[in-house]
């Protein structure tokens, strides 16, 4: 084999080393649809109350993924449609990734804790169905990237306008990514199960 041909082929090996090590060190987040935090967002310490009434803050979000999700109990459609809809992407996920559902009871007025327990146990008890006052609820929600707002009304029922978005909670209690609704002409705006399984295992197995 004469030189000029030894010098191409190690050219050649070097090239190809050089796109292998670079194909294995590709670190980037694949491609999702969901607002991915490429820095997870730390949330800061609160304390709410469960459904149980048994006091939940920062620490209970520690030590596993979390999916949490606005809502009251008094919600005609999107709470209920997205609880069940929940309700399969745990069953879907928790085998595989330790996992908790959280359903963040923004009216605490009408959301006692006798009410969240039998709302949230028609969809799994193990689910938790936190709530508090406003001063200890709005700080929590802001940082989460999602909102609420209750109207002024003297009305016994009255609607709570929230987030149709899901905030996904990273191990160490920070924000690390919000799956968005799908938004149809004539239907309420809720999540894709199926997307949100699919785009969680994607995250969830990044950033381990």
């Amino acid at each position: 084999m004469n030189s000029l041909a030894v010098r191409c082929g190690r050219a050649i090996w070097g090239a190809l080393s050089l796109l292998l090590l670079a194909a294995c060190s590709d670190n980037s987040m694949p491609e999702v649809e969901a607002l991915v935090y490429e820095q997870a967002k730390p949330l800061s310490d609160f304390t709410l109350q469960d459904q149980n009434a048994q006091p939940v803050n920062k620490q209970t979000l520690q030590g596993q993924w979390n999916l949490v999700f606005l809502g009251y109990t008094s919600c005609p459609d999107i709470c209920p449609l997205t609880l069940a809809k929940l309700k399969s992407v745990y069953n879907a996920l928790h085998d595989e990734y330790p996992l908790q559902i959280w359903f963040l009871a923004v009216d605490p007025k009408r959301d006692t804790t006798a009410k969240r327990k039998a709302y949230i146990d028609y969809f799994n008890p193990d689910f938790l169905a936190v709530s508090g006052e406003h001063k200890d609820l709005f700080p929590l929600v802001r940082e989460l990237g999602l909102i609420y707002a209750i109207s002024d009304s003297d009305e016994p029922e009255y609607a709570v306008d929230h987030s149709a978005s899901i905030a996904m909670v990273d191990p160490q209690g920070a924000v690390r990514a919000i799956f968005k609704p799908e938004f149809k002409q004539g239907s309420v705006p809720l999540i894709n199960a199926k997307l949100l399984i699919t785009e969680f295992k994607l995250i969830a197995d990044h950033y381990k």
